[in-house]
C-alpha cells in the first residue's frame, strides 16, 4: 500500500477516502463482484435479470447482453435476427432464447481472475455458422466469446 500511495503522490494524483475500501475480502465494482475467489455478477443483478419484462422494441432489446455466458451469440441468435428486420416483431423462438438467456444469467458462474504469472488456454471453436472461444486458466474460465455468423460471413471460409 505505501507503494501504491507512493506513486500517486509522485504523479500528484489523489484518492477520495470514502472511495477507497480497505480491509475488504470483496468489492462490489461496476456490477460485478470481486474477490479472491473469482469475479462474479452482483446478486442485486441477477434478481433484475430474472425480472425482465419481455423487450417490446429494438431500444429495448439492445440493453441486454451476456459476457458471463458460454455461448452467448449462438443462444442470442434469434434476438439479434430480431433487429435485421425492417420491424421488430417477437417471435417464439425470440421468447425461447430470451427466456433461456434469463435463466443461464441468473445462474453465471465464477469468472477467475488472471494470474499472468501462470500460463493460459485459449480454446477456440469455428463452423460454418458461429465462432466460440474461451479464455481459461487452469480449466476456470475468465472469459467467454461466442457469435453466430451472419449470411454474408457464412459464405467466407473458415479459416
Amino acid at each position: 500500500m505505501e507503494l501504491v500511495f507512493e506513486v500517486l503522490k509522485q504523479q500528484h494524483l489523489y484518492a477520495k477516502l470514502s472511495k477507497c475500501p480497505f480491509n475488504k475480502t470483496e468489492i462490489d465494482y461496476l456490477g460485478l463482484n470481486i474477490s479472491g475467489k473469482g469475479v462474479t455478477t452482483d446478486p442485486a443483478k441477477i434478481q433484475a435479470v430474472m425480472c425482465w419484462p419481455t423487450p417490446k422494441s429494438v431500444k429495448e432489446f439492445k440493453r441486454y447482453y451476456g459476457k458471463f455466458v458460454h455461448n452467448y451469440g449462438i443462444i442470442s441468435k434469434p434476438l439479434t435476427d430480431t433487429l435485421k428486420k425492417d420491424a421488430f416483431q417477437w417471435i417464439d423462438a425470440a421468447q425461447y432464447a430470451f427466456d433461456n438467456l434469463r435463466t443461464i444469467m441468473s445462474q453465471a458462474p465464477v469468472l477467475a481472475l488472471p494470474d499472468f504469472s501462470k500460463p493460459f488456454t485459449f480454446e477456440i471453436d469455428a463452423s460454418g455458422s458461429r465462432m466460440e472461444a474461451v479464455l481459461q486458466l487452469k480449466g476456470h474460465p475468465i472469459a467467454y466469446f461466442s457469435k453466430a455468423f451472419g449470411p454474408k460471413t457464412k459464405a467466407l471460409s473458415v479459416c
